[in-house]
């Protein structure tokens, strides 16, 4: 390796971009290559990064296997950045085993990463917990170590583990500092603010009270029965019961938590659920059906009763109610939580982060963009959406995760 070639190396790994690039910009042998797309990236132009990581791995010839596999790790990070989210992880996992054999185990960490990342940016925690268990960062060098905890400090606050997440930070922070790259520092300063900003919003009759990360992950863990509108599901002690994909049935459980310890009159459980204002017998014949569902799922938690005017929560055990809200209202709040962290996403990605279909996603941003609440850049397949950073709150409940039952 020539001394311009290991300058830039020695450059982008201080995450200085622009002087890697004075000493290679016009370079175009492999080598350079590689290194010319590693600094577009950190310079933000991820498609021409791409670019440049693609031609770099073609140029490298068959007996270099080592720096091919190299080349398929960088991109798939910027493939990260740019929220392309598709495609089979197969040849990633493989450059990290081709990595493995050759004794570069700080590259093969860094793939491996990756994938664990992407299973955490589209809500799969536990594969991403299966992916990062095996997973061994000491005697790595500092950045790498950052990066690491960064994904395990992620994981343990999307599963709310707050002692680990704090544990995972503390070691993200120290590992950062001794890696002297600001990006790094900055991240690691955000994810610490996600631990005192507001996450949810615990609603009561009197009113409404602001609760932490800390506080929601009590609050689920205590004897009440919550019912959670950010995850949207209720349990008891962390034993919970997924409602996403039953929407109807979530409804109805959240218009009976709502008015515990009354009761929930008929009309306007038909109206929030079926979303009529003129219900007939067809829609009290099948609110029955639904409370019959309804009542059948969360059997091992509270009875529904039926009153007078309508129907009952009942917890069993003489359990207290709590309704747990998003800090931002709205059915596409979701949607906006994953375009907050600055991103640009494409809306295949948004579509499979979501386990919505694309054309769900499309009317969805179209509404958001009407309020001014999102925008596109490019066109046609190049198109992606931006949302502004949200001050004030975290959205980390309103990412997707699946529950345990669904």
């Amino acid at each position: 390796m020539d001394s311009l070639i290991s300058a830039s190396a020695r450059a982008l790994a201080a995450g200085d971009a622009l002087g890697a690039l004075k000493r290679i910009a016009l370079r175009d042998d492999p080598p350079a290559l590689a290194l010319r797309g590693i600094a577009m990236a950190q310079l933000g132009e991820h498609p021409r990064a791409r670019e440049l990581l693609r031609r770099a791995a073609r140029g490298f010839g068959a007996h270099e296997a080592k720096a091919r596999a190299r080349c398929v790790v960088a991109e798939a990070e910027v493939a990260l950045a740019m929220r392309d989210l598709g495609g089979s992880p197969r040849a990633l996992l493989a450059a990290a085993a081709t990595l493995e054999s050759q004794g570069d185990r700080a590259n093969a960490l860094q793939a491996r990463l990756i994938v664990a990342r992407r299973l955490l940016l589209v809500g799969r925690l536990g594969d991403a917990a299966a992916a990062l268990a095996p997973l061994d960062a000491r005697g790595m060098p500092p950045a790498l170590v950052a990066v690491a905890a960064l994904t395990q400090a992620e994981l343990s606050l999307r599963s709310l583990a707050m002692a680990p997440a704090r544990a995972a930070l503390a070691e993200a922070g120290e590992a950062a500092l001794r890696a002297r790259v600001p990006a790094l520092q900055a991240e690691v300063a955000q994810a610490r603010t996600e631990l005192e900003r507001p996450a949810a919003r615990r609603v009561a009759a009197g009113g409404g009270q602001a609760l932490r990360l800390d506080e929601v992950a009590a609050l689920l863990a205590s004897d009440a029965l919550v019912v959670d509108a950010c995850r949207r599901g209720l349990g008891v002690g962390g034993t919970g019961l997924g409602l996403a994909r039953r929407p109807i049935l979530f409804t109805l459980a959240l218009a009976l938590a709502e008015t515990w310890p009354g009761d929930a009159d008929r009309e306007a459980l038909i109206a929030r659920a079926f979303r009529t204002r003129h219900p007939d017998e067809t829609h009290r014949a099948r609110l029955r059906v639904e409370i019959g569902r309804l009542r059948a799922l969360v059997r091992p938690l509270a009875r529904i009763e039926a009153t007078a005017r309508g129907f009952a929560l009942r917890p069993l055990g003489e359990r207290e109610v709590a309704v747990l809200v998003p800090p931002i209202a709205g059915e596409q709040a979701s949607l906006v939580a994953l375009l907050s962290d600055g991103a640009a996403w494409s809306t295949s990605a948004l579509a499979l982060a979501l386990g919505a279909s694309q054309r769900t996603v499309q009317r969805a941003l179209a509404e958001l963009q009407a309020q001014g609440q999102v925008r596109a850049i490019g066109r046609a397949r190049a198109q992606r959406w931006l949302a502004p950073p949200l001050a004030g709150f975290t959205t980390i409940l309103l990412l997707p995760a699946a529950l345990p039952i669904e």
